[in-house]
């Protein structure tokens, strides 16, 4: 972890943990070690450093390339360990950057979504994550973050709301025997996206929320096994 993210974790901790009311669940779930895919619901802004609150190793994060034109900007950016790519560029670019990062063991950040929710509620994953765990087969640490949409990005040194972070137990997605590539990775996206449902209140599911409850149950079951194993197989 560089210094500057050092510092802003600590600065982090005390703003949302002293300034605000900040509950996490699981933290003893997260690996230590190895490479990981956060995945998590995004509401606002202030959900990048509430994730650095809650989980105990150093994150990567991605961001367009235009956040960093400012030389002040980028270098705070690449001190808070965020790496640009090139909106205007192939759409492979990012998901190649992060597979570099997860091959030196990081955890690297992704929201599914691919913006932040506007009225706060889980919107349709994109097939991007699901490609990246297929292709890199890193464990994957679902979160489900709750109170963040209450502030506002002038408010977030001084929080002053309940806000939590829930961390589920991370999942390897399983083999699926006899299915085409494009079911895989459907499968594997409803995987993840049910699995951070679950670890939300029913108002926060969105289109998620009639799946969640069941999602949960089977991968509870199903990829509970495939986890212990590093992968599995299930019968189409």
């Amino acid at each position: 972890m560089t210094l500057l993210a050092r510092l802003g974790q600590k600065t982090a901790r005390f703003c949302f943990g002293k300034l605000g009311r900040l509950e996490v669940i699981g933290r003893e779930r997260v690996p230590p070690h190895g490479p990981l895919i956060v995945v998590a619901n995004h509401l606002s802004f202030s959900d990048p450093p509430l994730l650095v609150c809650g989980i105990d190793r150093p994150l990567y994060f991605i961001a367009k390339r235009e956040l960093f034109s400012n030389p002040v900007s980028g270098f705070l950016m690449r001190g808070f360990q965020v790496s640009p790519f090139d909106r205007s560029g192939s759409r492979i670019e990012p998901l190649r950057l992060m597979l570099r990062l997860l091959a030196q063991d990081r955890a690297v950040v992704v929201f599914p979504e691919g913006h932040r929710s506007p009225d706060h509620t889980m919107k349709e994953g994109m097939l991007g994550v699901a490609y990246l765990a297929l292709k890199s087969q890193a464990p994957i640490l679902p979160v489900g973050l709750s109170g963040t949409e209450k502030i506002s990005a002038w408010r977030m040194t001084v929080p002053l709301c309940r806000m939590r972070a829930n961390i589920g137990q991370p999942f390897t997605p399983p083999v699926l025997e006899g299915a085409t590539r494009q079911e895989a990775t459907q499968s594997t996206l409803d995987m993840i996206m049910n699995r951070i449902a679950a670890l939300l209140p029913e108002r926060y599911r969105g289109v998620y929320s009639t799946s969640a409850a069941r999602g949960a149950g089977a991968a509870a079951g199903v990829v509970g096994q495939a986890s212990e194993a590093g992968h599995g197989t299930l019968a189409p």
